[in-house]
């Protein structure tokens, strides 16, 4: 062990968190840790505080099926029953399998993290926490990072990025009533007496959806239970317009078993190196797909296997995304709802959606290595109908849409990839919409973008001697058939570039990150002593990158390294 060397981490949100308990669990002890954080709480980050949540919003994750932490859920909330949470903590008690208010379930992790800090300083090592402190760059100089912020500079010898969420701005505060996210939700305020606009139908839509609502209305039971939705005297032409890219909603959230992200279904760097070694450097996709999804349905829904065994990826998905294409998209929540309910109700899967969504789980790691036309048909193809299951939509958010629907308040509206949303003038938006009925556009007084987290990219990255001295690089894979570089080439895909030797490459979103999500250099160098693990940085080689078993599985995976990197240190001495 060195316990000579610092450790920093930007970011003190839930990865940070996860960076300590990893720290505590494999016991490496470094001298000092320090974590900088730009706002004023730890272990929350964006989504469970103030700057993602209101009482109204909800998590899409129970108690149960969070990662283990110092202290369960369950044992807080004994500990620590009063927090105004009423409808969810009863009598001292909760359900383990309902989904938590997003506000108590950052309350959560912040007593984690206190404890995991006071945990660390028993051990010995010296925590330097920063709240309210926005670190402005970083350098590198003789394997000693420099952190610079306002007011001082310090020092580490390892250097991870834990940045959350990050909501890019282009016409907000510029443009009235055009807003670039729903966060922090707090901005929307006053009646809305006007139709408005929402791109996206992911959770990030419905959190606009519960704030903007109940800023224009009421929602109570009636005389026989049904949640309804009475708009205001005050915004009697209020209506919320949602805009979904083939009118699709998230499914419904249903029963999970423990065992959904057992890593036994992963594969590991061993033989992810030694497939590569026997299919000319490549991992190939359906080899991924049938390893961790249809072996799995093989074993757990022999007759669901049998219904696509046959089936190639592109056929697997036009199957499953069939009676999306042919039902209204209201029709199909209130059936996915009822498959849901009976699934809670009996405690039984529903067994190819849990196992896709372990998939997308699983497909990260062997990704790094796809050729890159395998990545254009996992993006292109198999993560749309991922990101439907995985959005896992609450029940009691089903009960809120559902409710706006029946009093004629919610429309969806399918537009196609070719529509686009430009400003209006001084505010608002004009949405351009191009289908099978023509093109046409639609003026709105007031425009919430709600796509989610959009990826960035390397001139995004907030650190500029980190670009200056080239120890970062963009993210890209390389191509197995020539052929179908070129024809991305004559379609018009401008992230096709050839290298110096004439091989083809796509240019994907995001850094180079190696396998323990170590960065890269302009020469695919890893450092390992410099770390990503930063949402909007990783998503092109790092499919599905959202949620904590993320933070669990990707802190777990850096500490590991870390610790190599100690001990082959410790042998060369």
């Amino acid at each position: 062990m060195n316990a000579t060397s610092t450790l920093a981490l930007i970011g003190g949100g839930p990865a940070a968190l996860f960076m300590l308990k990893q720290v505590y669990d494999k016991k490496l002890q470094f001298k000092k840790i320090i974590i900088f954080e730009r706002n004023d709480r730890f272990g929350v980050g964006m989504p469970y505080g103030k700057f993602g949540s209101k009482e109204e919003h909800v998590a899409n994750v129970s108690a149960n099926e969070l990662p283990k932490l110092f202290e369960s859920f369950s044992d807080y909330i004994k500990r620590k029953p009063d927090q105004g949470f009423q409808n969810f903590v009863k009598g001292g008690n909760i359900n383990e399998y309902e989904v938590l208010p997003r506000l108590l379930l950052g309350n959560y992790l912040e007593e984690q993290f206190k404890i995991y800090s006071s945990e660390l300083i028993k051990q010995g090592i010296e925590l330097q926490l920063l709240l309210n402190t926005e670190v402005k760059d970083i350098k590198y100089s003789d394997n000693i990072f420099n952190i610079i912020t306002d007011n001082d500079t310090f020092t580490s010898d390892y250097t991870v990025i834990c940045i959350g969420h990050l909501w890019k701005k282009t016409f907000e505060d510029k443009i009235e009533n055009w807003y670039d996210s729903p966060y922090p939700p707090s901005k929307f305020t006053g009646k809305n007496n006007y139709p408005v606009a929402i791109r996206g139908a992911s959770l990030t839509a419905v959190d606009a959806i519960k704030t903007i609502s109940r800023n224009n209305g009421i929602y109570k039971e009636d005389e026989n239970g049904n949640l309804e939705y009475i708009v205001s005297n005050e915004s009697p032409n209020f209506k919320i317009h949602l805009y979904s890219l083939s009118g699709f909603l998230p499914a419904l959230r249903f029963h999970t078993e423990d065992e959904a992200f057992d890593t036994n279904w992963t594969m590991n760097n061993e033989e992810i190196n030694d497939y590569k070694n026997k299919n000319n450097g490549f991992v190939d996709l359906d080899y991924v797909f049938k390893k961790n999804f249809i072996e799995r349905v093989k074993e757990k829904d022999y007759k669901f296997y049998d219904r696509i065994k046959d089936l190639s990826i592109e056929q697997f998905v036009d199957e499953m995304l069939k009676i999306r294409n042919e039902l209204d998209s209201f029709t199909l929540l209130k059936a996915e709802f009822t498959e849901a309910e009976k699934s809670i109700e009996r405690h039984q899967s529903i067994v190819w959606k849990e196992i896709l969504s372990a998939f997308s789980y699983a497909v990260n790691y062997p990704a790094k290595h796809f050729p890159a036309e395998d990545m254009l048909r996992l993006k292109g193809k198999l993560m749309p109908l991922i990101s439907i299951i995985i959005a896992s939509l609450p029940q009691s958010s089903y009960y809120e849409i559902m409710a706006l629907y029946n009093a004629n308040i919610l429309e969806v509206i399918s537009v196609g990839k070719d529509s686009d949303v430009v400003p209006n003038e001084n505010y608002g938006a004009i949405y351009k919409i191009k289908d099978d009925n023509g093109s046409r556009e639609i003026k709105y007084d007031m425009f919430v973008d709600a796509i989610g987290q959009k990826p960035m990219n390397y001139g995004d990255f907030p650190f500029e001697s980190v670009k200056n001295e080239q120890l970062i690089s963009r993210g890209f894979l390389y191509f197995k058939n020539n052929d179908i570089a070129e024809e991305e080439i004559q379609s018009g895909n401008q992230n096709v570039k050839q290298d110096s030797t004439g091989k083809y490459y796509l240019l994907v979103t995001g850094l180079s990150i190696g396998d323990n999500f170590e960065k890269k250099d302009i020469y695919a160098v890893s450092n390992k002593k410099f770390y990503n693990m930063s949402v909007p940085f990783i998503g092109g080689l790092n499919p599905d990158y959202s949620g904590m078993d993320f933070c669990d599985t990707a802190s777990e995976r850096i500490v590991n390294s870390i610790l190599d990197d100690f001990n082959a240190a410790a042998t060369a001495v």
